[in-house]
């Protein structure tokens, strides 16, 4: 059987054993940048389907936000749970080098026939990386800083600007291998190019952008789209943007408010409270969801430090960044949690009758 050299969404794989994956690292717990966790050991020996391929990513270490280009890389159906990172709450999808995978092939009746290497354990007397131990891997978690400065942590999230090699939104390559890795549809694609080229004729200046809103908001309903994602905030400059404690808990059932009701809490600058409204939630408004958990501590994408939210937020179960109206990161397979303030929501009677969407 010829040997695979991409993995594709759907493939079933195998993590290899903690030994295997160690010896693959080089000296600091890394391949070409990426590091390999502590949560990450947890998952050694099980099978998981390829979740996204890992082409591409977003950068949020800085601003402008942008594409990031990575090689041999995917993500399965595997989150962070932050348990060596200071009980960081982010909830980020792993990534996953192929040389830490082996593909499993499946017969016609889905049983596992024989394993496809997709990428071999390197040959130690040909492989430049000395392998490293779980010490290594441990000790990799805090950078180094100055007495008396607060804790720095490094994770994948935080290495992606060195795991990563820059890619820029016009690279039309990158939108091949989102269709062809199974990432995302032909039609998404497609609505996607239809989307950018409508919004940048709105917002050329030329005295159309208005209308066009206005044509949007009326058309795409009917073919079961939203509203326009970018609308700005109702509330005044100056003005507070208002706030509410639900005191929601995980297993709740709540509806996510409408896109017109949602407006009215956030400000001319796009927030509320200090948290950006973006234009990647809107899909979610006026469906019902369970909330997963609520979100209090985060590492820091830029500094690497702890930060601790003002007001607690909410994640959402199976809410995530579909990346669909972002010029930087158009379809970007990251899948990160979106996080709610509870104005945005509301509780639903659990004798009401379930949405499809729950």
């Amino acid at each position: 059987m010829k040997t695979r050299t991409k993995l594709r969404v759907g493939d079933l794989v195998e993590v290899r054993s903690k030994e295997e994956i160690l010896r693959t690292l080089d000296s600091n717990g890394q391949i070409e940048g990426m590091p390999f966790m502590p949560e990450m050991f947890a998952f050694c020996g099980q099978q998981f389907r390829v979740y996204k391929s890992a082409h591409k990513t977003c950068d949020y270490s800085v601003y402008p936000f942008h594409s990031r280009r990575l090689t041999r890389t995917v993500h399965l159906e595997t989150r962070c749970d932050g348990g060596a990172h200071g009980g960081c709450e982010a909830g980020c999808l792993l990534y996953w080098k192929y040389d830490w995978l082996k593909l499993i092939s499946e017969d016609s009746a889905g049983k596992t026939s024989q394993r496809v290497e997709s990428s071999q354990p390197p040959d130690r007397a040909s492989d430049p990386r000395p392998g490293c131990s779980e010490d290594v891997v441990w000790r990799n978690v805090l950078t180094a800083q100055k007495i008396g400065d607060p804790p720095r942590y490094a994770c994948q999230t935080t290495e992606i600007p060195r795991a990563t090699s820059p890619l820029a939104w016009w690279n039309l390559r990158q939108y091949a291998e989102d269709c062809f890795s199974g990432n995302v549809s032909p039609r998404r694609i497609l609505n996607g190019l239809v989307y950018w080229l409508y919004y940048s004729l709105s917002q050329a200046g030329i005295g159309v952008g208005r209308p066009m809103r206005w044509l949007y908001n009326l058309m795409c309903p009917l073919f079961g789209g939203t509203l326009f994602p970018r609308k700005v905030g109702l509330v005044p400059r100056g003005q507070q943007t208002p706030s509410l404690k639900l005191n929601l808990q995980p297993g709740e059932l709540v509806r996510v408010k409408s896109h017109g009701e949602i407006l009215k809490t956030v400000g001319a600058d796009g927030k509320n409270r200090g948290m950006y409204w973006d234009a990647e939630l809107v899909p979610y408004c006026d469906k019902t969801y369970r909330v997963l958990r609520n979100v209090t501590r985060l590492i820091s994408e830029q500094t690497g430090e702890m930060k601790e939210m003002k007001s607690p937020c909410i994640v959402l179960d199976n809410v995530v960044c579909q990346a669909r109206y972002s010029s930087c990161r158009y379809f970007c397979p990251k899948s990160m949690y979106p996080f709610w303030h509870e104005i945005w929501l509301e509780r639903v009677d659990p004798s009401r009758p379930k949405q499809p969407s729950e």
